[in-house]
């Protein structure tokens, strides 16, 4: 769906990056010109906006996790494809997770408990979920029973990992009850266009999703998850047409993935799943990947991860492929729950006997889906990939089938995919060529250097808990 973006959005700037507050700051910087409350659709629209920003950007996606799983490289400036990064490095995240994400999803849910409107509620408590995720994914412990409130929590906690899930799973039960699709309708909503029926399906497809991240840990808990979802009844994302993304539109609300390649030229496809691709005689190659400007044997050619400079560059900008046309388009998704990745991980709900559903042809399923999803809907060609032997189910070792095929399946969501390697351990990925981390891959990321100057007490405490704030430190749910 193609939309107009209001920058009308509350700032909720102060939250964990401020030196100093006072309580009367509000009142000094009102505007006598300016509503002091803001209107729900614009402010759906605004946080949608800036969280998928930040999902699909540069900093967390580009230059951080689809460089970790190798879905692409860097031919320039490969500082971080080698793993080199600075305390400043991940540092948006963690700020717009926050301030442009929680605050405003926080102050929606107020909104609609004042305008009587559940189901603004259940939406934003969706979206904050999501957000709390990618959060707690990525970085480990991290503030969330105190994150919300700046006027009581300046300096919040930060809440073990293993609680804040279990509190995104009370949300997103909570979430589902609050959402009627016979109830008032929403504005503002760039995802489903006010199908609350759909969003009733994202709530349970992220609850699956947050169930198996924790299932090496607490098997009981995912599996009183699932049977919950099944006994509430609204069912999963069912098909492609109910994937769960924000589809961008053109300039000034392009993908940002095309907004960058617009003006630089430093990433490519990696090796890894170009090779992967091959062979597997994959058809989504020449959709993830670009034909080389110069004409090149393979037509398709893929860049180690983590060169030197001079080395990348020997390679030469125009005989190594760019990512496909597909994700540079400016109206590409920014893809946040595909059906795909659903049918994967009831597929493994299955494998692990928290459910009684048949966990090969859930996998059969996904990958026929994942196919769909980029317009690959010959039968003979669907049905030769699936009958090779090196792609067909092994229920001796389903990590591993579910495991490379998801990371093929997830190309482009770095952040989705960079968790899903380190709980599968599939596939098994060989650290950058002049990696920095002793032959390790990055299996977190280190917390923003703010904390360590504005709220270093709590900081230090979550440091001593959880481990190092380094990149090789695993997190919580992060089990072998």
């Amino acid at each position: 769906m193609k939309f107009k973006y209001s920058t009308i959005i509350l700032s909720g700037a102060l939250l964990l990056s401020v030196t100093s507050c006072t309580k009367n700051l509000d009142d000094i910087n009102k505007n006598p010109n300016s509503s002091e409350t803001a209107q729900p659709d614009y402010l759906l629209t605004g946080i949608t906006k800036s969280i998928s920003d930040t999902y699909w950007g540069t900093a967390n996606n580009m230059d951080a996790s689809l460089l970790f799983v190798q879905n692409w490289s860097k031919i320039q400036y490969t500082d971080p494809d080698r793993y080199i990064y600075t305390v400043a490095s991940f540092q948006e995240l963690w700020t717009t997770g926050y301030t442009k994400g929680v605050i405003n999803l926080n102050q929606l849910i107020k909104l609609a408990d004042a305008q009587s409107n559940p189901n603004y509620k259940g939406v934003a408590l969706v979206l904050r979920s999501w957000v709390y995720s990618l959060l707690t994914d990525a970085y480990g412990d991290v503030p969330y029973s105190q994150a919300a409130n700046i006027k009581e929590n300046l300096t919040p906690v930060y809440d073990k990992q293993k609680d804040v899930y279990f509190a995104i799973l009370e949300d997103l039960k909570t979430a589902q009850a609050s959402l009627n699709a016979s109830g008032p309708a929403i504005g503002g909503d760039i995802i489903y266009n006010n199908n609350v029926s759909n969003w009733k399906k994202f709530a349970n497809s992220l609850r699956l999703r947050i169930a198996l991240r924790i299932a090496d840990r607490e098997p009981d808990k995912a599996k009183e998850v699932l049977a919950d979802i099944q006994a509430e009844g609204s069912g999963y994302i069912s098909d492609n047409s109910e994937i769960a993304q924000l589809v961008y539109s053109t300039s000034p609300n392009q993908n940002p993935i095309s907004n960058l390649f617009d003006t630089r030229d430093d990433y490519r496809i990696s090796k890894t799943i170009v090779d992967k691709l091959f062979a597997l005689n994959d058809p989504r190659l020449p959709i993830y990947a670009s034909p080389t400007k110069d004409a090149t044997p393979a037509t398709y050619v893929g860049l180690p991860n983590g060169l030197l400079v001079g080395d990348a560059s020997n390679y030469g900008l125009t005989k190594i492929s760019k990512p496909g046309t597909y994700f540079l388009a400016p109206g590409a998704p920014a893809v946040i729950i595909s059906y795909a990745e659903v049918l994967f991980d009831r597929a493994e709900a299955a494998a692990r006997h928290f459910t009684t559903e048949d966990a090969a042809d859930l996998y059969k399923q996904a990958i026929t889906a994942s196919l769909k999803q980029y317009g690959i809907t010959d039968v003979t060609v669907v049905n030769n990939y699936l009958a090779q032997a090196a792609v067909q189910y092994d229920a001796s070792n389903y990590k591993k089938s579910i495991g490379d095929q998801k990371w093929l399946a997830l190309f482009g969501q770095g952040l989705e995919a960079f968790a899903e390697w380190r709980r599968l351990d599939y596939p098994q990925l060989t650290p950058a060529v002049a990696g920095t981390l002793g032959g390790k891959i990055p299996v977190r990321f280190i917390y923003p250097g703010t904390e360590q100057s504005l709220n270093g007490a709590n900081y230090k405490a979550a440091v001593a808990s959880q481990g190092a704030d380094a990149l090789t430190t695993k997190l919580w749910f992060d089990v072998n």
